[in-house]
């Protein structure tokens, strides 16, 4: 918008000055040529009444005083020419006349004697009819340049004050977009500006009690569910032991889970946003937390971590969480004995690439697109993974064949 409105205030002032300087250029030559030809008329007068009363010698003499830039010549009455005329074929019977021509304007006063008929002639060359004008078209076009300068850096000014406030606002909305609720537009500029800017806050500010009201929702229902679960948990350990134990491991287990969703649910939106952890040394700990298991079962397991630390935009909790679901994968979906391989690649402009990859019989294209599992290698819990990388700003890559499956977790840089 900026260059759109120095643009159209350039173009504006270009008209405006055309339409002064050229009728002023103009002006200009006209009074040049006019002031040349005063000039030789001038002459032509002060010629004139010596021609008609004073003797040759006398009107030879006169013609010694013309005037700088003029040529001025008398054609006595035997025909002869006194002085340098700029034309010798004028005929005797011209009268008062102007001729133009390329050269000049050759000004011609017939005079009467009493002896016979005299001619005067008075030339006023081109470069007299155009004096001063090419400088004083300089300046006219000095005078444009500066104007349109001052125009243009006006104009900028002025724009820069309307725009400023749209940048601001599209900055804020830009923020809020990528999660930061706390972002909040500076009402400024125009009043339609500042009643946009007054909006997109009250919607910031309607976003964060939605998303709060609804985690509340989440905590309460989690803690509403600690009741039947304690209630199950007494009714297991009332069972044999055989069954108690295998039981009460799952009761942990979904007791282990709310405590997670009360966790999550109690986490202001705010909190962890621009937030960022090292991938190398996340990844490195949950995979050395799943060596033992796949020491057990027999898997191979190839890690290839950088030596320099990864920084990405996520907390560490949720890329521990999201490596934990893919790894949990592979070992749920995948036989006893499949290779599988960890690694981390930071990419150049930032980031970070996760890929856990297995040889296992693969999975769906469209699992992650449902985040749960059929048949495949992996599938369950990808959707973990997915919203973890979208957070960050990146994606989740999903590479499934007959030789195995490749999930990439392409993580953003730190805010």
């Amino acid at each position: 918008m900026r260059r759109q409105i120095t643009l159209l205030v350039a173009a504006t002032t270009s008209i405006v000055l055309l339409a002064f300087l050229l009728p002023a250029a103009s002006l200009v030559a006209r009074v040049a040529e006019a002031r040349a030809l005063d000039a030789g008329q001038a002459q032509v007068q002060f010629l004139t009444p010596s021609v008609g009363l004073d003797s040759r010698e006398q009107v030879a003499a006169n013609l010694i005083g013309t005037a700088d830039g003029l040529r001025a010549a008398v054609r006595w009455t035997d025909g002869t020419w006194l002085g340098d005329p700029a034309r010798r074929d004028v005929p005797a019977s011209s009268g008062a006349s102007e001729i133009e021509s390329d050269d000049g304007v050759l000004l011609l006063q017939p005079v009467t004697r009493p002896d016979g008929a005299t001619l005067v002639e008075v030339f006023v060359p081109a470069g007299m009819l155009r004096a001063g004008v090419s400088g004083t078209w300089l300046v006219l076009a000095a005078l444009g340049l500066v104007l349109l300068g001052l125009a243009l850096v006006v104009a900028d000014r002025l724009a820069r004050t309307m725009t400023r406030p749209v940048t601001d606002l599209a900055e804020t909305a830009d923020r809020l977009g990528a999660g930061d609720l706390s972002a909040r537009a500076v009402p400024s500029g125009p009043g339609e500006v500042r009643s946009v800017a007054v909006a997109v806050n009250r919607l910031a500010e309607r976003i964060g009690e939605l998303l709060d009201a609804e985690r509340e929702g989440a905590a309460d229902l989690a803690h509403r569910l600690r009741t039947p679960l304690t209630a199950l948990r007494l009714d297991v350990e009332a069972l044999p032991a055989a069954e108690r134990e295998r039981l009460l491991d799952d009761v942990d287990a979904v007791s282990r889970g709310i405590d997670e969703v009360i966790s999550e649910a109690r986490r202001s939106v705010r909190e962890g946003l621009g937030a960022g952890c090292d991938a190398t040394a996340v990844v490195g700990e949950r995979v050395r937390f799943w060596s033992v298991l796949a020491e057990e079962e027999g898997r191979p397991l190839d890690v290839d971590l950088p030596v320099a630390p990864a920084a990405v935009r996520v907390p560490a909790a949720d890329l521990a969480a999201a490596v934990d679901a893919l790894l949990g994968n592979v070992f749920a979906h995948t036989p006893d004995g499949t290779a599988l391989s960890v690694a981390v690649r930071p990419d150049a402009d930032g980031g970070a690439r996760v890929v856990i990859a297995d040889t296992g019989p693969g999975m769906r294209t469209d699992a992650v697109e449902r985040g749960r599992s059929d048949a495949g290698s992996t599938g369950l819990g990808l959707d973990i993974a997915r919203r973890t990388a979208e957070g960050s700003g990146g994606r989740l890559v999903v590479d499934a064949s007959d030789a195995g499956t490749s999930v990439t977790m392409v993580l953003g840089p730190p805010a």
